[in-house]
């Protein structure tokens, strides 16, 4: 019999070493090296108990495998209906709804309304076929009080009879009760909850998260089940548990949204079946989620007063444009290395603008500290937010007011240019559709069909002069 032996295991990137270690050589976090058992297979089991010649004699007897490739022509073509979630915001982040047979992974912070989503869709996705709600965390009558509350614009007659809930975390019932029941849609909150019995490592560990999701994943292939799990997220964020989790889904969702505000922001990092970077927005209220019918009034603030310092992008997430607002404060400095803060927008690159600002238009930025923020919380990290920002900062600086009825779309380079953007047209067609009447964007693209009044602009120098021309003083002055 094969002597049982362990190794220690990165609970971050999965790295394996011999002997324990302070610090992960992959991922360098400290103290995430747990020690797990090592289960002999069949294979190292067999390796153990026969000679090398005997190995040898063995492999050259076996019978060569039949070849089960097929030329792309010979498969059969299927065309396969999505499944429609019940809510147009999460079917637009899927990518036009559930393709049968994928799985998605939806990651997120503790609270944001990742099992509110998927309660929500359970409930209306039972109203036409059986639905098996495996709840890893929570008890049958947690889980039936959530639902009372969501569901409470129901009446009696209408309860779901084919709503399936199972409180279990070993994995084996579960596959068992997926092959019984087979439905077409099967909720797994959370992967981090299950536990293999194969396995000696305590639920959680990077094994049990990577033998759990590829146990479901196969039975999700075999009998066509349309997989919704829910992992949980590590500090920095990200999903916790081994990278091949990513890569073993077809889809991979993060919820964002600030936790002082009431929106929630699906956004889909990978999708084999549909565009990435897609963006659903939903609201919290008392009874669970709630789609927002115009998402670009949520990131706009008010244009009956002018401010200082705020410009209006159109930034584009996934298919959709959003009209988001820009805040910028640009102020002196009390100490000698002056302060940078970015909130919803990349830190680096607010450094690189703030240098293009300095070396190619001569503000004297480093001497200032220098804040910028999108309202609402919406993270902005395309490049065609670059000439709202760099404007709002210049605005802040000289104590200028723009234009309530311009908004700027443009990418800057480092040479001070401006570089062209991506679907201007459907950026232009948002802000028209809001009241805006003046765009300030690249040169080159203005020949785009819209009813706004376009402003072609070729270096930043020129776009911050057409931009700050007519803008008066700031009257909020001090």
């Amino acid at each position: 019999m094969a002597r049982s032996r362990s190794e220690y295991v990165c609970q971050n990137c999965g790295h394996r070493a011999p002997r324990y270690v302070g610090r992960c050589p992959a991922c360098e976090s400290w103290n995430s090296l747990v020690e797990e058992a090592i289960a002999p297979t069949a294979k190292t089991a067999i390796a153990t108990v026969l000679p090398s010649r005997q190995r040898r004699d063995r492999l050259a007897e076996a019978p060569p495998q039949a070849v089960a490739a097929q030329p792309l022509s010979a498969i059969a073509d299927v065309s396969q209906q999505r499944i429609a979630s019940g809510s147009g915001e999460f079917d637009r982040v899927l990518g036009g709804g559930l393709v049968p047979g994928s799985l998605v992974l939806i990651g997120g912070d503790p609270g944001i309304g990742k099992s509110t989503l998927l309660l929500q869709t359970a409930t209306a996705l039972s109203q036409q076929q059986p639905i098996l709600y495996v709840c890893a965390e929570e008890s049958g009558q947690q889980v039936k009080l959530r639902w009372q509350r969501i569901a409470a614009h129901r009446s009696p007659n209408q309860a779901d009879q084919q709503f399936y809930l199972l409180p279990e975390i070993d994995l084996d019932a579960i596959v068992a009760e997926l092959e019984t029941l087979r439905p077409p849609v099967a909720i797994i909150d959370s992967i981090q909850a299950l536990y293999s019995p194969a396995l000696g490592s305590a639920p959680g560990s990077v094994a049990q998260v990577r033998e759990c999701t590829a146990a479901l994943m196969r039975v999700a292939k075999q009998l066509t089940i349309t997989l919704l799990i829910v992992g949980h997220v590590t500090k920095d964020g990200a999903i916790a548990g081994p990278k091949v989790l990513e890569h073993l889904v077809d889809t991979v969702l993060y919820f964002e949204g600030d936790r002082f505000a009431s929106h929630r922001l699906p956004r889909s990092v990978k999708n084999r079946f549909g565009a990435s970077q897609e963006l659903g927005i939903f609201e919290m209220v008392d009874r669970g989620l709630e789609e927002v019918g115009n998402p670009s009034a949520l990131f706009l603030g008010s244009r009956d007063q002018a401010t200082s310092g705020t410009a209006t992008i159109v930034a584009c997430e996934g298919t959709r444009p959003l009209l988001v607002e820009l805040q910028a404060l640009v102020s002196p400095s009390s100490y000698s290395s002056p302060r940078r803060a970015g909130t919803g927008i990349e830190y680096n690159r607010l450094l690189q603008i703030l240098a293009v600002l300095e070396k190619r238009l001569g503000l004297p930025l480093s001497k200032f500290d220098a804040y910028v923020a999108s309202a609402g919380g919406l993270n902005v990290a395309e490049p065609a937010a670059d000439l709202g920002i760099a404007i709002a900062l210049v605005a802040s600086f000289r104590d200028r007011c723009l234009r309530p009825d311009t908004v700027l779309i443009g990418e800057i380079g480092l040479g001070g240019q401006m570089r062209p953007v991506s679907q201007v047209e459907l950026r232009l067609k948002e802000a028209a559709k809001l009241g805006f009447q003046r765009a300030l964007l690249p040169k080159g693209q203005e020949r785009c069909e819209s009813d706004l009044e376009l402003v072609p602009v070729s270096r930043l120098v020129d776009a911050i002069g057409l931009a700050l021309q007519e803008a008066p003083p700031s009257s909020d002055r001090s």
